[in-house]
């Protein structure tokens, strides 16, 4: 697990970067800018999950029966704190989105999503002390 937070920090890396030289303009234009944004976002929440579901079960915290009960045994059992939580209960969400509902995705949305990057990494902090 420890070599999957590795790559959310190298995914986080690569959306920051995407942010940096991209505008939402060239994202509304360009569809290959829209796939990176995607996946990126994509693969770096699935690996949250991953982590969560991971420590719920290591720790056995439960039999969770989905990507949001992995989160909240997480909570339950002091593994996170409640405004992290927050926030994984929306990324779950927008996982969802991206996998299920892709053709009504409001770019716009999405690419404000990478104002929140930091999201990640305070997961990423706060949950390396149990894996």
């Amino acid at each position: 697990m420890l070599e999957r937070l590795k790559q959310l920090e190298k995914n986080l890396e690569e959306l920051k970067r995407f942010k940096k030289k991209t505008s939402l303009k060239e994202v509304h234009q360009d569809i290959q800018k829209q796939w990176i944004l995607r996946y990126g976002l994509f693969e770096s929440i699935q690996i949250v999950i991953d982590v969560s579901c991971h420590l719920a079960v290591r720790h056995n915290l439960g039999n969770p029966t989905s990507y949001l009960e992995c989160v909240e045994l997480l909570l339950k059992y002091g593994y996170l704190r409640k405004e992290i939580f927050e926030k994984l209960k929306g990324m779950i969400g927008l996982r969802n989105i991206l996998i299920h509902e892709y053709p009504i995705i409001d770019i716009e949305q999405l690419y404000n999503f990478l104002d929140h990057l930091s999201d990640f990494s305070d997961f990423a902090q706060e949950v390396r002390k149990y894996l």
